[in-house]
């Protein structure tokens, strides 16, 4: 049974038996938007309609979760007992989105999606790791992630090229212009995990910074995938500029929280002393 991707109104499919896949799965990408809606063919088999459904729970609950939980604990006391039990569920939630996004996307012929999912899932657990991690001490997970990211540089170097030589100016329905800005996000922060390892780590202010800029990058992506992605959700009076209001609030925060973690007077030592009491239980 075919792998039928729509876009922008036309069926370009592609066959699931040439990934090696076997059922009735079918993929409908949306025309004017990217939403993937999986639908299983009545000829599958019990286990397939569990597996895709069980998938499909889990990446859309995932992603509901993550922005509900990342937005708790972006604005509650940092350190406090609402914040820690917002920050596992966002971490839960987001891990499990991201890697499923990774997955699934190579399936639609995407190139960025999947780079996209898989920086996902680098921000949160790198950030997660900084605070679990002792102050100013690093392990192989630490060099395992940058290298991690160092691939992902690559890789939207690679289809940035190939998509500003091709004919349509674009490569699996992304011009170079969006691998560009992915891979300079990328670069950034593969470039402070390197500064990090060699100086062997972080602490104090600059650990609770390096958590809170790659939580709240996560969170914006999240915000960006759902208001920005599935605009065809909200009502038409909405659509357009008004939805890059969560993303910009995102970032608002994200800014205020590192200015008064870095040039607040003590407070990034009280926020360091609560994040290794709360954080790391």
């Amino acid at each position: 049974m075919p792998l039928a991707v729509l876009r922008r109104g036309a069926n370009i499919g592609s066959t699931l038996q040439r990934r090696g896949m076997r059922g009735a799965a079918r993929l409908s990408h949306l025309a004017t938007e990217r939403t993937v809606i999986l639908q299983i063919g009545p000829e599958s088999s019990i286990l397939v309609r569990a597996a895709a459904a069980t998938i499909l729970v889990l990446h859309i609950s995932g992603g509901a979760v993550g922005l509900v939980s990342g937005t708790v604990a972006l604005i509650a006391r940092k350190g406090g007992r609402l914040h820690r039990i917002a920050g596992h569920a966002f971490f839960v939630s987001m891990l499990t989105m991201s890697a499923i996004g990774a997955v699934v996307s190579p399936f639609l012929d995407k190139t960025l999606d999947p780079l996209v999912g898989v920086f996902t899932f680098y921000l949160v657990a790198t950030a997660w790791a900084t605070v679990r991690r002792k102050p100013q001490t690093i392990g192989r997970f630490e060099i395992a992630a940058f290298l991690l990211a160092v691939g992902v540089v690559v890789s939207n170097a690679v289809f940035g090229v190939q998509a500003a030589a091709s004919k349509s100016g674009e490569i699996g329905g992304y011009p170079p212009a969006a691998y560009a800005f992915l891979g300079s996000l990328v670069t950034l922060a593969a470039a402070l995990d390197l500064r990090m390892i060699l100086r062997g780590g972080v602490s104090g202010a600059s650990r609770i910074a390096r958590h809170l800029w790659r939580m709240c990058l996560a969170l914006g992506i999240a915000a960006a995938s759902f208001f920005l992605g599935q605009q065809q959700l909200f009502p038409a009076a909405l659509r357009g500029s008004l939805l890059f209001l969560p993303e910009i609030a995102v970032l608002g925060l994200l800014f205020f929280w590192l200015v008064r973690v870095r040039f607040a007077r003590g407070f990034g030592t009280r926020a360091t002393a609560s994040g290794d009491r709360a954080l790391r239980s």
